[in-house]
């Protein structure tokens, strides 16, 4: 037996003895599925492709840059495409001793994030470590001003209009490189060629030389038949031989052979 406040058996106890009312709409029934999950609220599906989002409209806007990049600078020998999302602009001609450059990274989240600017490379080895940071510091405050925009272009075009400002405390390097070309020397003089030693004469000689000339101051023929003499002589032949070619020489000088 129970009274008024009496609890009807098998009725849910609350703590404290509180009594829980059964709802006269009887139990609770399950509401639809939400697309991509059971039971109410976001589906699994639904909260990863939320969080994708991002990263895949940065990855079209990445994907339209380097198309756009490709196509400016095709052809020009300052620019290189180290991989899809590094890239390097030289700021300056070669052998310009207040040249630079500068390295542009994309992080996954590019554009809607910062790049990565660097200026390590070895080409900057010269420059001292206060100009490259206060270069990489007016190069932030140009992407903070472009951001969630393409900037890479933006960044490298604004280094080449204010490299003089960029560069006005750099000290010129006075070592001048091979390539350059530079000559600080005397002219290059072509190898002066030897004169041929003539044959000098002594004064007999000379004086028989002249003794033997005819009015004109030409030599006769058969001259030198003196010297053939000697030459046959080498050879050592016989007495009566050297004295067949020398009538010879002597017929021979006689009619003007």
């Amino acid at each position: 037996m129970g009274g008024q406040g009496a609890v009807p058996a098998g009725a849910p106890r609350c703590p404290r003895g509180r009594r829980v009312r059964a709802s006269p709409a009887g139990p609770r029934q399950p509401g639809p599925p939400s697309p991509g999950g059971s039971g109410a609220g976001p589906g699994r599906r639904e909260r990863a492709w939320e969080r994708g989002a991002p990263a895949m409209a940065a990855n079209e806007d990445q994907e339209m840059e380097l198309e756009a990049l490709r196509s400016i600078y095709e052809g020009d020998l300052c620019f290189r495409e180290l991989s899809p999302v590094s890239f390097q602009y030289r700021i300056g001609e070669s052998g310009d001793p207040k040249a630079f450059l500068i390295e542009v990274s994309w992080p996954e989240t590019y554009p809607q994030t910062a790049p990565v600017i660097s200026m390590d490379a070895f080409f900057n080895n010269t420059i001292s470590s206060a100009i490259k940071q206060s270069i990489l510091d007016k190069l932030m405050v140009e992407v903070e001003a472009n951001l969630g925009t393409a900037m890479t272009y933006t960044l490298f075009e604004y280094a080449k209009d204010n490299k003089e400002v960029f560069m006005e405390n750099q000290p010129v390097n006075t070592v001048t490189s091979v390539s350059n070309n530079i000559s600080t020397g005397t002219p290059d003089v072509p190898p002066s060629k030897k004169k041929e030693k003539k044959e000098q004469l002594s004064k007999t000689q000379k004086r028989k030389l002249a003794d033997k000339t005819d009015n004109k101051g030409e030599l006769p023929r058969g001259w030198n038949w003196v010297d053939v003499i000697k030459h046959v002589s080498i050879f050592k032949f016989s007495f009566f031989t050297i004295r067949k070619i020398c009538k010879k020489v002597r017929t021979a000088a006689y009619f003007g052979f």
